[in-house]
């Protein structure tokens, strides 16, 4: 990324990541960016000697929590529900940025045949041809249930997928793959990956695929400001983008 890009607030905390006074800092991530945070989470507080606190929901869920008052440090949600928080003084304008970017994968139970999702035709298929095929609720808030679901209208199947649904209203999809609920489990890939017992068939078709953008930015109400501001630096460092390419992501441009 260009320097001229980051924004400057950034460049300060990334020169004050130094262990000089602790401070516990607490993060509301989406589902979908949890694994980044807690794989971060050794490095950064060994870096800075501060502590972080970790609490995730969907995104929707989170934008309801913030809005009717819980206390936070930092938070890493969705761009629209970012500026809407920002637009509500729930977040410090001028300190979002885009952390990173993840896609939509199909994934089965480890040892179960694999379908094949290659195409829109096929993809469709497969959904067809499970038994129970689990998704986010899309009243829960999360991106990718509500992408799908609009997704299912779209492909005309809506009806036929939703009579055989096994909607989760938050936390790892994948999960249910695992536990024997349903055979084909429609996720983040980043989420998908953080489930023992899952395989991640691959990605949705290029035609239909869904990027859903985290971005992460300080409470006005953050007791120790300025180490939010070191977290959302190290977030979207060296160390950070490490992670997100291990654990299905990608750096998102600012």
């Amino acid at each position: 990324m260009r320097r001229s890009l980051i924004p400057m607030f950034i460049l300060s905390a990334l020169a004050a990541l130094t262990p000089a006074s602790a401070a516990e800092i607490r993060v509301l991530t989406a589902g979908a960016f949890k694994p980044i945070v807690l794989a971060i989470t050794p490095e950064f507080e060994k870096q800075t000697g501060h502590k972080l606190i970790v609490d995730n929901d969907t995104a929707g869920a989170l934008q309801r929590r913030i809005l009717g008052g819980e206390a936070f440090d930092v938070a890493v949600v969705t761009p629209a529900v970012i500026r809407e928080l920002a637009d509500k003084g729930k977040i410090v304008a001028g300190t979002p940025v885009n952390l990173a970017r993840t896609a939509v994968g199909v994934a089965v139970k480890d040892g179960a045949a694999q379908p094949d999702i290659k195409t829109v035709e096929s993809f469709k298929a497969a959904l067809l041809a499970a038994a129970k095929v689990a998704y986010i609720d899309p009243a829960a808030g999360g991106s990718s249930g509500i992408y799908f679901s609009k997704l299912l209208e779209t492909m005309g199947i809506a009806d036929a997928v939703r009579a055989k649904a096994v909607l989760v209203p938050g936390g790892l999809v994948a999960q249910r793959l695992v536990t024997g609920e349903a055979d084909l489990a429609i996720h983040q890939i980043s989420e998908i990956l953080a489930v023992k017992g899952a395989t991640l068939v691959g990605p949705l078709p290029r035609e239909i695929q869904n990027y859903t953008t985290y971005a992460g930015g300080l409470g006005t109400g953050a007791a120790q400001p300025e180490a939010g501001k070191a977290l959302i630096a190290f977030l979207n460092g060296d160390v950070a983008r490490r992670v997100l390419a291990e654990k299905g992501m990608e750096a998102a441009g600012n």
